[in-house]
């Protein structure tokens, strides 16, 4: 699962906290990236993997954003979506998304409380997969190193050994990796899909969520996947 986030904890003028992954298939991030590829050469047909798809700065116009036209970004912002969730993938990808009010979070550490429910809903996912489908795989978390690198490495540590609300996490290989999001393509889409959970709750612009909401983990009709507190 590719992980990033969206807000800020400690900005009082946002409402929301979101932290949001996609789950992939160990063969699929290669398809994906070639479609995110494309996209990204609209912009520099010459050099792509110098374009970074960033939700925030392709939407406002930042980061040198602004000498493209708002709409041929915005377009780039939901082919994105639609080429990370599109049905052709639809076997092999799986959406996390838990959007925090910080009002109702007062005195409690939302950085915990957001990385325990993404992690234990992944690993909720990967015991379904054993125990429904005889499926055994080992998950792996990959965040952008912009994240709190060494807060989510003690988490992680302590919901394997000690527990979390929900029990024990059994169902990681290894403890969550941080990597540079220019150099992940799939770390890019997670940050698209954690913009646009945030615009929808925080702003209520919902054109980006749109496109996402049915890729949620669910089973039985009950979306797990996404926890908005």
């Amino acid at each position: 699962m590719y992980a990033d986030e969206s807000g800020s904890i400690a900005d009082p003028g946002q409402r929301h906290f979101v932290l949001a992954g996609v789950s992939v298939f160990e063969r699929e991030p290669h398809w994906i990236e070639q479609e995110l590829d494309k996209i990204a050469a609209r912009f520099d047909p010459n050099q792509p993997h110098s374009i970074e798809l960033h939700g925030s700065p392709m939407r406002t116009g930042d980061r040198g954003w602004d000498q493209y036209a708002r709409a041929e970004r915005e377009r780039a912002m939901l082919d994105a979506l639609r080429a990370g969730v599109s049905d052709r993938h639809a076997r092999f990808v799986r959406l996390f998304g838990v959007v925090l009010e910080k009002s109702n979070l007062s005195g409690q550490d939302i950085a915990k409380v957001a990385f325990e429910q993404l992690s234990s809903r992944f690993d909720q996912f990967l015991r379904r997969l054993h125990t429904q489908k005889g499926d055994t795989q080992r998950g792996l978390i990959v965040f952008d190193k912009s994240s709190t690198e060494q807060r989510i490495q003690t988490l992680a540590r302590e919901f394997k050994h000690a527990g979390h609300s929900f029990g024990v996490t059994r169902n990681y290989a290894e403890v969550p990796v941080f990597v540079d999001s220019k150099a992940s393509r799939l770390i890019q889409l997670a940050d698209l899909i954690a913009y646009a959970l945030f615009r929808h709750f925080e702003r209520g612009d919902s054109k980006y969520y749109d496109v996402i909401a049915h890729r949620f983990d669910a089973e039985g009709g009950v979306v797990h996947g996404l926890y908005h507190r």
